[in-house]
């Protein structure tokens, strides 16, 4: 197992951890209040929904030349990466509010409360809806890296994996709580996603376009580190920047 390998795993693990969080405290904000069947069978509905498109679309680019899939699939993880990079760094900054696990929670219970209910097919259906739309968009991005993570280095199974790992983890972190996983650090998390899908994106690009990386494929912990320094320095800068704009209306 190389380098590559274990950050493919690594990614698609991280990645659907930090979504299935999210998804999470959709499901557990309509279940507290609405009770657990239509939202539990809302979920379960998405899930095999996700399941059914990694099953479709994995197999469907096997048969695209490698180098054509990494030259495609590495533009859009480049693109992809460089937004999650993008608002970690404004996060981690000061520029973007972090994420509230527990005010996302409060905000759902409240919206739950306050919706009719209306009963189809023997399920709350507003309980139903929600916690189907909300694990199915939040999944949504983990088919797109688990597919183009394993498509583009033919280990699949080993992203599928990695996906599956952080559902389970997620799923039983959040039975035992009962309450959003609050502690988790999503932006350094996400942080990290955001470096592993561009250094990705950039290295699958390259080579599909035909560049020859020295070292091959030891060349990526370079790419990792070249993103993940230049994204320390925007930090820092706009840290300062945002230190210096606060002081100087004072000084005036």
């Amino acid at each position: 197992m190389n380098t590559n390998t274990i950050l493919v795993a690594l990614g698609a693990f991280l990645a659907s951890a930090v979504e299935m969080v999210e998804a999470l405290t959709i499901v557990l904000g309509v279940g507290v209040v609405r009770g657990w069947r239509a939202p539990l069978t809302g979920a379960a509905v998405a899930a095999v929904t996700l399941g059914a498109l990694v099953a479709i679309l994995g197999p469907a680019l096997d048969s695209i030349p490698i180098n054509a899939l990494r030259l495609v699939v590495g533009a859009l993880l480049l693109t992809f990466g460089l937004q999650w990079l993008r608002k970690a760094i404004l996060r981690s900054s000061g520029f973007k509010a972090l994420h509230d696990e527990d005010d996302a929670f409060r905000e759902e219970r409240e919206r739950a409360a306050g919706a009719p209910h209306l009963k189809k097919a023997g399920l709350d259906w507003y309980a139903f809806t929600v916690a189907f739309k909300g694990v199915l968009l939040e999944g949504l991005e983990v088919v797109f890296i688990v597919v183009a993570f394993g498509s583009a280095q033919g280990e699949l199974g080993l992203a599928i994996l990695g996906a599956v790992a952080a559902f389970v983890l997620v799923a039983a972190a959040g039975l035992l709580a009962h309450k959003p996983l609050s502690r988790v650090p999503e932006n350094t998390i996400k942080f990290a996603v955001g470096l592993l899908l561009t250094s990705f994106g950039c290295f699958w690009a390259a080579e599909g376009a035909g560049v020859d990386w020295p070292a091959d494929e030891a060349s990526l912990v370079a790419v990792i580190a070249f993103f993940g320094a230049v994204s320390f320095v925007l930090v820092r800068t706009l840290r300062r920047q945002r230190l210096v704009s606060a002081i100087a209306p004072v000084d005036a």
